[in-house]
């Protein structure tokens, strides 16, 4: 099976500029983000999820994640609920403020959501799964928006219906389907399989996305030789790497692996990204969770544990945009780019194992 090309993916109206898709990620995507990501190189982001429930309009939460300001068409909004009639109305609320894409959420594996059968609980449920998709989609043909659906291969291991959902949701009137190679039983544990996405693929006319444990340029063309999907969607990867895209684009265009960014470059990168940050959510709100922003950035980089933990100590943006400019000075004394290829897999394991502790914790 061959590799397609990096390029243009048409998909509704619009012509999205590579394959390379931005993961949406609850707390991480959101507006400043999804802008940084296409800066350097993602040719499409989906948001994080917005909630169909109208009560929770109004809330500072979901205004944040409504807001599109200065953000590159197309604007893709993800939303996640279990009514019908509710997901329609929600589809119509964000495209009256500037949604261009619906994607609707069946692949959110957290139990906070499953629980109210939203997310990936809706595998469970076909027939309710398609009464969603087609009101979605009722509600967005009259006005020329395109509906995506991302969802997961099946709620367990003995019941992958992806194919049989994928295939229904096709003739509603989906435009494009994005499989993440789990089970919600696995939830983001165990690996990856993309057997599923590839039997997926060959069942659609529509474009395809294979999604899971894209964390590399060479793990980027496995994954598109082994499934045939027209692109690819990276989540946790991206996380502090947001130049990730440009690295997978080169490498699928050359065969050669482009060398990580240079300091001055990276600076530059993540301080814009600070102070859009900051603009979005306000000085205290933006100072704290721009921490993990940071953090993610400096993981897997020669004395960025330490200089994580006394940057969670400081207590303004300001403080916080020092620290970091003035650490990457003194790294960039001895690195002209940043030394982070060698201790990236590493740290992508202790990531993971403390992420798996902290759902643990919070289960």
């Amino acid at each position: 099976m061959t590799t397609p090309t990096p390029g243009p993916l048409a998909l509704g109206p619009f012509q999205l500029p590579n394959r390379l898709f931005v993961a949406p990620m609850a707390g991480v995507t959101d507006r400043p983000f999804r802008v940084l990501c296409k800066k350097l190189g993602a040719g499409y982001a989906v948001s994080e999820m917005v909630t169909s429930r109208k009560d929770l309009w109004n809330s500072l939460k979901t205004s944040r994640r409504a807001n599109h300001e200065g953000e590159p068409a197309p604007i893709s909004v993800q939303i996640a609920g279990t009514e019908a009639a509710m997901m329609a109305e929600a589809a119509a609320y964000n495209i009256d403020r500037g949604a261009q894409i619906i994607d609707i959420n069946m692949g959110c594996p957290a139990k906070k959501v499953c629980n109210k059968w939203a997310g990936s609980a809706l595998m469970q449920d076909e027939p309710l799964a398609l009464e969603i998709i087609e009101a979605v989609v009722a509600a967005c043909a009259p006005r020329g928006v395109p509906v995506t659906l991302k969802m997961r291969t099946g709620w367990c291991q003995a019941e992958k219906n992806a194919v049989a959902l994928a295939r229904a949701a096709e003739s509603a009137g989906i435009a494009m389907v994005t499989v993440h190679g789990r089970t919600r039983e696995q939830g983001y544990t165990g690996q990856a399989e993309y057997d599923t996405i590839a039997a997926v693929k060959a069942a659609l006319r529509i474009p395809v996305v294979a999604n899971g444990d894209i964390d590399s340029p060479r793990k980027a063309r496995e994954v598109l030789a082994a499934t045939g999907a027209d692109a690819i969607m990276v989540g946790r990867a991206a996380q502090g790497r947001p130049w990730i895209f440009a690295e997978i684009a080169h490498f699928l265009a050359t065969g050669e692996e482009l060398p990580a960014p240079r300091i001055a470059d990276a600076k530059r990168w993540l301080v814009e990204h600070l102070h859009d940050h900051y603009s979005l959510y306000g000085e205290l709100t933006g100072m704290r969770s721009a921490r993990k922003h940071i953090g993610w950035a400096v993981r897997a980089l020669p004395g960025g544990e330490d200089f994580r933990r006394r940057m969670n100590l400081l207590e303004s943006c300001e403080a916080q945009v020092d620290a970091l400019s003035g650490w990457l000075d003194a790294l960039a004394d001895e690195h002209d780019r940043l030394p982070y290829l060698a201790a990236l897999d590493a740290a992508n394991d202790e990531q993971d194992q403390d992420e798996d502790q902290e759902r643990r914790l919070t289960a």
